[in-house]
């Protein structure tokens, strides 16, 4: 067996050893981990030569939080506020990939009417979260009208979801065999009138950002990755899709009731910053038209099967996977037969997406490293789970 050479990585795993190559005249440059453009406490270690970026490293743990040791000292409800913390832009999802790993392990049903709920909730959460994704994406180009017409539709949903779950950001709505509560009595034709004026402000969206020669200069055909790249790097959700790959959970792995939908999966084959973003504008869409059929046929009855005081799975373990705003969640959850999970394992989307960066921004300009590196969508708090 050949033995292995840390030299012979791209970057070094190690920070403090990201040294500049055999070639001299070389800047090594920390960016972040407080740069305004990486969202988060993230930092990325670049080598440059002039303009140019030779190497670029992620280096992570600045904000970790160990939640997957968490849910070991916890019961199984105690636990379920963490996940909203993860994905603090979309824990409906986290919500659901939690509830649900714990409900097949115990064989549960869940009511037809929550898991109707369920759906409509999540993709409503889905949509404010490629707002603020949108809004902010432009916010690091240097567009800055965009952010406020984002948070101006995004407000409206907050609005809605307060009502339904009494929190406008770290949800911890869902329950394991259901929901907390039902939804008010107005929240069909709030959810229809929602859609219905997103729509509307489609085109002007369009017209005065999508169409803009400035961001089609800064996004097309940077960040270019074909979808050999993406399946390398187990990239998902908008990433893959903007490669042309047409994979999205929802579909692939049906879960909830989402076999009863008919949706479009948006995909682009350019595979670069640019497809990523229009795969995201169309999947507001998507949204919309997902809500608009959960919310017409929501069934009546109840929203909570009964469950003990005290969850104690078999023993075993059990996965649930669902579709993120960011690419596919998937928790697994192993029982000893206790109060307390034995183990959890969380897996974030944005930890694999990130890391397709460094080949990426390799040999691209400084500038365009906060077009791809935005067009991650990265949360990182879920990459530091």
């Amino acid at each position: 067996m050949q033995a292995f050479d840390p030299n012979s990585l791209r970057g070094d795993l190690v920070s403090a050893r990201f040294e500049p190559g055999p070639t001299e005249d070389k800047l090594i440059l920390s960016m972040g981990p407080q740069h305004p453009s990486t969202h988060g406490v993230l930092r990325i270690m670049l080598e440059l030569d002039g303009e140019y970026i030779v190497r670029a490293e992620p280096v992570l743990g600045y904000i970790h939080r160990m939640h997957e040791w968490m849910a070991e000292q916890k019961t199984y409800m105690q636990f379920m506020p963490n996940m909203g913390r993860v994905d603090y832009l979309h824990p409906m999802a986290w919500n659901w990939a939690f509830a649900g790993a714990v409900e097949r392990l115990m064989g549960l049903e869940v009511p037809e009417r929550a898991e109707y709920i369920r759906v409509a909730v999540t993709e409503l959460n889905r949509i404010t979260s490629h707002l603020l994704w949108w809004g902010a994406y432009l916010l690091d180009l240097g567009a800055f009208t965009p952010i406020m017409y984002a948070f101006d539709d995004r407000e409206k949903i907050l609005d809605i979801l307060q009502d339904v779950t009494g929190s406008r950001l770290t949800y911890s709505y869902f329950t394991i065999g259901g929901l907390y509560g039902d939804v008010p009595d107005d929240f069909a034709s709030r959810c229809l009138a929602f859609t219905r004026h997103l729509r509307s402000r489609l085109p002007m969206y369009r017209d005065l950002v999508t169409d803009n020669v400035i961001l089609r200069g800064r996004c097309e055909g940077i960040g270019v990755m074909d979808v050999e790249l993406a399946r390398r790097y187990g990239a998902t959700g908008p990433m893959i899709r903007g490669s042309g790959a047409p994979v999205d959970t929802r579909r692939a792995e049906p879960y909830g009731v989402y076999n009863r939908f008919d949706f479009h999966i948006p995909t682009y084959t350019e595979g670069d910053a640019m497809a990523r973003y229009m795969v995201r504008l169309d999947e507001l869409v998507t949204s919309c038209d997902i809500i608009d059929q959960a919310v017409a046929n929501l069934p009546g009855g109840p929203i909570q099967t009964k469950v003990p005081k005290t969850i104690k799975p078999p023993k075993g373990e059990a996965s649930f996977a669902v579709e993120g705003a960011r690419g596919k969640i998937l928790v697994h959850v192993r029982s000893d037969g206790g109060p307390k999970p034995y183990r959890v394992k969380l897996r974030a989307p944005g930890f694999s997406n990130l890391h397709v960066f460094s080949e990426l921004a390799e040999g691209t300009l400084l500038a365009d490293a906060v077009s791809i590196l935005g067009s991650l969508d990265l949360v990182i708090p879920e990459i530091d789970r």
